[in-house]
């Protein structure tokens, strides 16, 4: 009986020291989706340093939100957040599915979004980034060559343009795998033409800033009033009304991001729940424990 003692107060001790470890500086999570390739694989699991951005104070429906040491996100980060439109909105934050995805926007950043809420910017954030592009119909055997010679997987068919051209997204860093190995005779084209004239500047919005109202921002602006500034807003037409009132300007009281996938085909980031507020951060995503392949084994994620 006493040998049964001492190993039931060691693994008690294990017990709570995994506990302790979780909540306070670790925690993991697997990768659900290919949302993330070519940076994180579905299936794999990865560790996330909950001090990246502050430590978030567990047990928020009791005590409310509170971080120590907080500190701004990086633009480029790989971050785990809670959802920030869930189904049932009364569910706890930090009892939300989770949600992991490179931040391309920060507080007080513009952005130039297409239509579709698409990044249409210069800069890059990481070669795995991906973009829609286009190419004959007739050249298809020769895609498909060339991606089975590069060993390039998963890449399927997302589509057809109106003149017939076949769609695929490829990352910055497969394209020019691509196109190097091709010599340009495919005639690839981005799916928007390169042309950024369609877009339209959205500002992330940051504690104490006011952010103009206009016709291709206000859902999202209406979206972040309502779910996350507790306010009750609206929209007419291209009016925003918050407390029944008409307003061309709102002061945000929160700090948040914009979250994007590696791939435009995976909807998992802000273009489906919009800007993602500071009080549903996790931590930036670290190493990955649980590979897809031997040689990813404990490797840093960027």
């Amino acid at each position: 009986m006493k040998h049964w003692g001492i190993w039931l107060k060691w693994g008690s001790g294990v017990v709570l020291g995994v506990l302790l470890i979780k909540a306070l500086l670790v925690t993991s999570c697997f990768i659900p989706s290919s949302g993330m390739e070519n940076s994180l694989y579905r299936g794999e699991g990865v560790l996330v340093n909950k001090w990246s951005y502050g430590l978030r104070l567990p047990f928020l429906s009791w005590f409310g939100y509170h971080r120590i040491g907080a500190e701004k996100v990086g633009k480029g980060d790989i971050v785990l957040f809670n959802n920030p439109a869930p189904a049932n909105p009364e569910t706890p934050i930090d009892r939300r599915e989770l949600y992991i995805s490179r931040c391309i926007g920060c507080p007080g950043d513009t952005l130039m979004l297409d239509e579709n809420l698409l990044s249409v910017g210069e800069d890059v954030f990481s070669p795995d980034a991906k973009a829609f592009y286009t190419y004959p119909s007739s050249a298809e055997d020769s895609v498909l060559f060339l991606l089975k010679e590069l060993d390039i997987s998963g890449n399927t068919l997302a589509g057809y343009t109106e003149e017939g051209r076949y769609i695929r997204s490829f990352s910055r860093y497969e394209y020019y795998l691509i196109t190097q190995r091709d010599g340009g005779r495919i005639g690839f084209r981005l799916l928007n033409g390169g042309s950024a004239c369609d877009a339209r500047p959205f500002v992330v919005p940051g504690k104490s800033l006011t952010v103009s109202v206009n016709p291709w921002n206000i859902n999202l602006l209406c979206h972040a009033i309502r779910n996350h500034e507790g306010r009750d807003a609206g929209v007419s037409g291209d009016t925003l009304f918050v407390e029944g009132r008409p307003v061309r300007a709102y002061t945000f009281t929160k700090d948040y991001y914009w979250m994007a996938s590696n791939d435009p085909i995976n909807l998992r980031d802000s273009r489906l729940f919009g800007f993602v507020p500071e009080n549903h951060l996790i931590g930036k995503a670290w190493l990955i424990w649980f590979p897809s392949s031997k040689e990813r084994f404990f490797q840093h994620i960027r």
